[in-house]
């Protein structure tokens, strides 16, 4: 007998955005997307912001659409990146766009913090949070230094999926797992930690309730059931970090694994039971957030498929319509290792032409330009892949056990070339899907929220029956040694 629940999930990234239907039925799921959207940059004043009332409006039409075909949702969940946030009024209001952390104020500010407020050993200490300038303690920093009025007249901050979940429900909360990007957020107490508040002039009472993953936090307001012509759904709060979700989503056997999220950005890196913070992870910024279930989620950012999608962009009409595919394989025709570039440069972080920019690395490295669109493609994901051995290298001596399987998950898990180069690269076997993996785990931990399934093992066991990754085997050790050796040498 069929016993069909219907999850509505949200997954926005930085460039885009999907609204998903998740139907759990006897052990098994399947997925349909709804819609897809642009979540594009709003540049204007001299700072770059996301439009949250457009977001807003995208969920209402994914939403709407599951009204028109007479669909009965179980719940409503939100996943999106991290760091960034809403600051919203006393009357309730949304005070303006949030500024998105590409935006370049930030820059020099996280060092300023360092001179001004507290010592970046010790904000170490508390949080565990690799130190990238945009990250949200450094975003209220330079926002407070340039009086920003939003921040000003804020009587909450809520988070990016927060925020939409208010904007839903009216409630304001603040979920574990986007919190703890915030690098204001103590992994051991998982608490936001007093001291960082106050020094960027806020209080606990400036967010809501903590809350964990697969908890309900409300219901859809009476206006947005109007708006869609659905009835009282429940919202849950899965983990509103898009890694978050993701990393429940592997499809693992057991906890000896390590994950790499793949799209916008690569989140490498594996599942802890306790914080890793030591003298170690804090000379090599590693970072600790937020998991499903109380584990800690230690892992490197790594700019990922940024990269690629800024130059496509860029490249002619004729380039623009060809595949991903038909790019992956133009790219495999050019030889390999010619030009490397290590991928979290900051020149890479935001430039006006990310062509120039590799293009110009490659130059001031005395390397051979990278001209064609093959041969650009090619030097990402060379330098990909070998700054992914780099990663899980640290990884090895980080972890409490042997790494036996490394499972990319994500929209970059269909670029099989790049995981042919991993598994090659990082000598590992590589377990490529599922490409929907932050859809997925979002999905699943409604289905926790609704008593479905009683934890992450038996989600994932779910996951690996409804789904079989694709397999791939390290080859060719000596090239790709050679090929470390060099990117060693031109990204020291």
């Amino acid at each position: 007998m069929e016993n069909r629940k219907h999850f509505f999930a949200v997954d926005l990234g930085a460039t885009s955005g999907r609204t998903i239907i998740g139907i759990l039925n006897n052990g098994k799921f399947e997925l349909e997307e709804i819609t897809r959207f642009d979540n594009s940059l709003i540049q204007t004043g001299g700072h770059f912001y996301w439009d949250i009332f457009a977001l807003y409006d995208e969920i209402l039409k994914g939403l709407k659409e599951v009204s028109r075909r007479g669909i009965s949702l179980t719940s409503i969940g939100i996943d999106t990146w991290g760091v960034d946030f809403v600051c919203v009024g006393k009357d309730g209001a949304i005070l303006r766009n949030p500024l998105s952390y590409r935006d370049p104020h930030t820059f020099g500010m996280m060092e300023k913090y360092f001179e001004e407020e507290m010592s970046k050993k010790d904000v170490y200490d508390i949080t565990g949070i690799q130190f990238i300038n945009f990250n949200s303690i450094f975003q209220l920093y330079t926002m407070r230094k340039n009086h920003n009025s939003a921040l000003e007249n804020a009587k909450r901050i809520l988070f990016l999926p927060d925020a939409l979940g208010y904007m839903l429900t009216g409630k304001e909360v603040c979920e574990y797992t986007i919190a703890s990007t915030s690098e204001m957020l103590d992994p051991r107490t998982k608490k936001l930690d007093e001291k960082l508040l106050a020094s960027v002039g806020l209080t606990r009472d400036h967010f809501g309730k903590m809350v964990f993953p697969a908890t309900v936090i409300g219901s859809l307001t009476e206006e947005v059931q109007k708006i869609t012509g659905l009835g009282s759904v429940p919202v849950v709060a899965v983990a509103g970090h898009d890694t978050g979700s993701a990393v429940a989503a592997v499809p693992a056997q057991d906890e000896k694994f390590a994950y790499l999220s793949s799209g916008t950005w690569s989140l490498m890196g594996i599942e802890s039971q306790e914080a890793i913070i030591n003298e170690k992870s804090y000379a090599l910024n590693f970072t600790n957030e937020g998991g499903v279930e109380g584990k800690t989620r230690f892992l490197k950012n790594i700019c990922g498929m940024w990269l690629y999608e800024r130059c496509r962009k860029e490249w002619p009409d004729d380039v623009r319509a060809k595949t991903h595919l038909q790019l992956q394989e133009d790219s495999m025709k050019v030889e390999g290792f010619k030009s490397l570039i290590n991928p979290d440069d900051p020149t890479f972080a935001n430039p006006s032409s990310m062509i120039d920019a590799i293009q110009t690395y490659c130059r001031n490295t005395h390397q051979p330009v990278p001209q064609s669109v093959a041969e650009i493609c090619r030097c990402i994901f060379d330098s990909l892949a070998l700054r992914y051995r780099q990663v899980m290298g640290y990884l090895r001596e980080f972890a409490p056990f042997d790494i036996n399987v490394l499972h990319i998950v994500g929209g970059g898990s269909k670029n099989y070339f790049l995981d042919q180069f991993t598994a090659n690269s990082c000598n590992v076997t590589v377990l490529a899907g599922p490409q929907e993996g932050t859809a997925i785990g979002n999905i699943m931990l409604q289905a926790k929220a609704a008593g479905l399934v009683k934890d992450i093992w038996e989600m994932r066991k779910i996951i690996a029956n409804s789904i079989e990754p694709k397999r791939f085997e390290p080859q060719d050790p000596e090239i790709w040694d050679k090929a470390y050796q060099k990117y060693l040498t031109i990204t020291k």
